[in-house]
């Protein structure tokens, strides 16, 4: 069994940064890949960013690319978003997810087997 716990949202202003966590325990996650995903009021949840433990490579999804960016750090088993540059409509819950085959790293909610409780993000303009 996989536990993910979100750490790291806030309240900010436009233009500003955030950094968010999200800590992993259970199982080793070495060979599987993160991903982080966000859901506004009223709207459907959308991909943000993924990152394979093994290599780590990432994908990001249009409106976040050059503004945010995903880490880890493989000792502590926690992945990282880094955001910056916040607009108000990056407001949401952000919500980290882990894909045990390790390969997946896409936009689809439904690969992703175990997510954490959320965190909230605030962007005030």
């Amino acid at each position: 069994q996989v536990q993910l716990v979100e750490s790291g949202g806030g309240l900010v202003q436009a233009g500003g940064s955030l950094r968010l966590s999200c800590a992993a325990s259970g199982r080793t996650i070495r060979t599987y890949a993160m991903g982080w995903f966000r859901q506004a009021p009223g709207k459907e949840r959308e991909f943000v960013a993924g990152i394979r433990w093994s290599g780590g490579s990432t994908r990001y999804a249009d409106y976040v690319k050059g503004r945010f960016t995903i880490s880890r750090a493989n000792p502590k088993n926690t992945v990282y978003l880094q955001m910056n540059s916040l607009k108000p409509e990056d407001t949401a819950v952000y919500s980290c997810a882990l894909d045990s085959d390790g390969s997946y790293i896409g936009s689809s909610p439904l690969r992703y087997e175990h997510w954490g409780q959320g965190t909230q993000v605030t962007v005030s303009s």
